[in-house]
């Protein structure tokens, strides 16, 4: 069955009923700019094929509840407690339902509605996007999510809107301090084509990647390492990342060049100066990544994805073994370029391969880390997708 299948058969065997309406949202990978997100910098992540899917159904109580697939027992509070909930009670939920329930908290915070004018509604989730990969499974349940309350509330919210009503559910209602790049390449998302998107002004631009006319393949390598955003490194590193731009005196990382690194040197220490590098330098290359798809299409942007992975492996230190591994041996396989993706310290690297190249990547990443007595991988390919959408 289908995830849009067990999200409908989920929803009738909670209720009873059929559904009023039901909504999707894919997950993403990021192609490059990794933690440059939270420091107002830019990012390039398209869409992925793979999808949460939520069936809704109304309710005449002033009450939400949630179900999903991946925990059947359900969760349910009056949409009046939420604002008593979050952020200051989020603990007493079940993690997976502060996603949903974080997004309707924050929908009503971001619009001013009182609870009692809009609906009790019943969500029921089933999801085909990799948790734990680095595909951010979670921004998926977030946009399929604030798509479906936007629809059924009559919120009339932009795209943008619920992008950023998707990164406060996560900052606040999850507590994980990630910034707004996946909810933004959720619902932005568009058929063969990258987000470009400045963090600072949240203007996203849709350029072209021509991966297919090319001949090529993004190859998604799921280590199977998992990793939670809401603990340890990733708030560390970001905190890094606020020490760097208070010595340079600015507001964020985003407004430090290349050319500014030697004063940073001299302000901060040397794990903070390498993580300040790793931002910079990443920042400029997603600008040169852009530049270079535009003017020479995607095979020559490989040396970025490698320069990319060094700078998360040594500067950022946000890989892990395999990661590195599935890095190193996809490229002396022949990818034209591979790098780690997303948060880091577990997850999924990525490879821009040639199409008859593809099984040969996948072999040797699979035997290599069969050699090194790792997990097996999960390995596929994906194409840039359509975001967040009403599917009935």
């Amino acid at each position: 069955m289908t995830a849009a299948g067990e999200a409908y058969a989920l929803f009738t065997e909670l209720t009873g009923t059929e559904p009023a309406g039901r909504w999707s949202a894919p997950g993403r990978v990021n192609l490059i700019g990794e933690h440059t997100d939270y420091n107002d910098g830019f990012v390039f992540p398209f869409a992925t094929p793979h999808r949460t899917h939520v069936a809704l159904g109304h309710r005449t109580d002033g009450r939400i509840r949630v179900v999903s697939t991946f925990d059947p027992i359900p969760v349910e509070v009056a949409l009046a407690d939420l604002d008593a909930l979050f952020p200051a009670r989020r603990d007493e939920v079940v993690e997976w339902a502060r996603y949903p329930l974080g997004v309707a908290w924050a929908l009503l915070q971001a619009t001013g509605r009182d609870t009692a004018s809009v609906a009790g509604v019943d969500l029921a989730f089933a999801s085909d996007v990799p948790v734990g990969a680095g595909l951010s499974s979670s921004a998926a349940i977030e946009g399929s999510t604030a798509s479906a309350l936007n629809d059924v509330w009559g919120l009339g919210l932009d795209r943008v809107a619920l992008a950023r009503a998707g990164r406060t559910a996560e900052n606040e209602a999850v507590g994980a301090p990630t910034g707004i790049m996946d909810q933004m390449a959720s619902m932005l998302g568009e058929t063969d084509a990258g987000t470009f998107l400045d963090c600072r002004s949240l203007v996203a631009e849709v350029v072209d990647l021509g991966f297919a006319r090319a001949g090529l393949d993004l190859v998604v390598m799921d280590t199977r390492v998992t990793h939670a955003h809401s603990t340890g490194g990733y708030g560390e590193r970001r905190a890094a990342c606020e020490r760097g731009a208070a010595a340079m005196g600015v507001p964020a990382l985003r407004d430090v060049t290349i050319a500014d690194l030697p004063t940073v040197a001299e302000r901060v220490d040397e794990v903070t100066f390498r993580r300040v590098r790793h931002i910079v330098t990443e920042n400029q290359r997603v600008l040169d990544t852009v530049e270079t798809l535009r003017a020479q299409g995607p095979r020559a942007i490989g040396a970025l994805l490698d320069a990319s992975h060094v700078s998360m492996r040594d500067d950022f230190e946000i890989s892990v073994p395999e990661l590195d591994l599935a890095v190193d041996v996809s490229r002396a396989t022949g990818a034209i370029g591979s790098r780690m993706t997303g948060g880091g310290f577990g997850g999924a690297a990525i490879a821009l391969v040639e199409h008859a190249k593809v099984a040969a990547v996948t072999e040797a990443v699979t035997q290599a880390f069969a050699d090194a007595g790792y997990a097996a991988p999960h390995i596929f390919t994906v194409s840039p997708s359509e975001g967040a959408r009403r599917d009935g």
